[in-house]
């Protein structure tokens, strides 16, 4: 059933960078950095990362702030913390040597049941199915499964999968290569809001390409999505070289990062308390001629302003705010933001 499947990803995609050279540590590292980010941008910053941390021990005894480096123009970097967890804990625990079980890699802290699956299923070769959104798309629609895109439909492939209702053909023989070939195909052909079915390889065995509800399978409940303007001033001040900054906290966007001044000038969302609001001794006229980027983060699209000042014009006008110190302005040594690296580079 799946034979041009497999063939059509073996040679279109055997390429991709942790396809090559396998390991269970590979696989860990790639498989956390693909969630919620596309393949090229991976690709684009796999071989650095590896570069620096090549062993999973390497990765173990490094710390937060350097892996957030390491992981810089990757995103969400939840997934760096998770992998940096998931390494200090099989270091720890199980001598440096990641397992292949289930049970033991749900144990470990940073390892969700995907990541799981996808360390046996495509890092040790054995029977298993990582169910991604790729793969939870191809596979509803190959068997016409029409429940609702998320935790229901997993849970339902997951149940057909282990009673044998379903892809009988994965075995132990095939299993990485028929993973990484449904991933392909719902990424490049069966995609989300296009499916090219008369490219695609198995659209002979597709049940719902045979019964035209390939647009509607899997059901997608459109949830309204509320998107803010927000409008920021982030202020340079610099000082013998190093860069006045702030760490985020837990409760903050990019925890543990490093990000300059930034204040709110205006937003839609009255709730917002992830900065502090321009105090209104700076007059908007006093950076009338500021530099300027877009941005955006969870539900907001940001409008950044970006004005350089002195100490001593900070403190007079920001007196009130603390917490502030200066840092080296090296970015490969200290973890500063994206934003704040953009705003830096506005300032000559």
């Amino acid at each position: 059933m799946f034979k041009k499947l497999l063939k059509w990803s073996s040679e279109q995609h055997s390429h991709l960078p942790w396809r090559e050279n396998r390991s269970l540590y590979l696989t860990l590292v790639s498989e956390i950095m693909l969630q919620q980010t596309t393949v090229q941008t991976v690709v684009n910053h796999i071989d650095r990362f590896l570069k620096k941390y090549p062993t999973l021990k390497s990765l173990a005894q490094s710390n937060e702030e350097e892996v957030c480096i390491a992981w810089k123009g990757l995103g969400y970097y939840r997934r760096a913390r998770n992998l940096l967890s998931a390494a200090q804990d099989i270091q720890l625990n199980y001598g440096g040597k990641i397992p292949t079980d289930i049970d033991s890699l749900k144990s470990i802290k940073g390892i969700g049941d995907y990541t799981a699956n996808a360390i046996i299923g495509i890092g040790a070769g054995k029977r298993a199915l990582a169910v991604d959104a790729n793969l939870e798309r191809v596979i509803a629609r190959i068997y016409a499964i029409d429940i609702e895109k998320g935790v229901k439909l997993q849970k339902e492939i997951y149940k057909r999968f282990y009673s044998g209702e379903i892809l009988k053909e994965l075995t132990d023989n095939n299993s990485r290569e028929l993973n990484e070939a449904f991933m392909d195909l719902g990424r490049v052909i069966c995609q989300a809001r296009k499916a090219d079915c008369v490219l695609c390889p198995v659209k002979r065995s597709c049940l719902s390409f045979k019964e035209g509800l390939v647009e509607s399978i899997p059901k997608v409940v459109e949830k309204k999505k509320v998107k803010h303007e927000l409008k920021l001033l982030r202020v340079i001040v610099k000082k013998k070289g190093n860069i006045l900054g702030y760490i985020k906290s837990e409760k903050e966007w990019l925890q543990g990062q490093i990000e300059v001044p930034t204040f709110v000038i205006s937003s839609t969302d009255e709730l917002l308390t992830q900065y502090p609001a321009l105090p209104k001794n700076f007059k908007n006229d006093l950076f009338r001629d500021a530099l300027g980027f877009k941005s955006t983060i969870t539900k907001y699209k940001i409008d950044n302003l970006v004005y350089e000042i002195s100490e001593s014009e900070f403190k007079k006008y920001f007196k009130s705010i603390k917490n502030f110190e200066f840092f080296k302005n090296d970015s490969e040594k200290v973890n500063f933001s994206t934003a704040s690296l953009k705003a830096l580079s506005k300032i000559k």
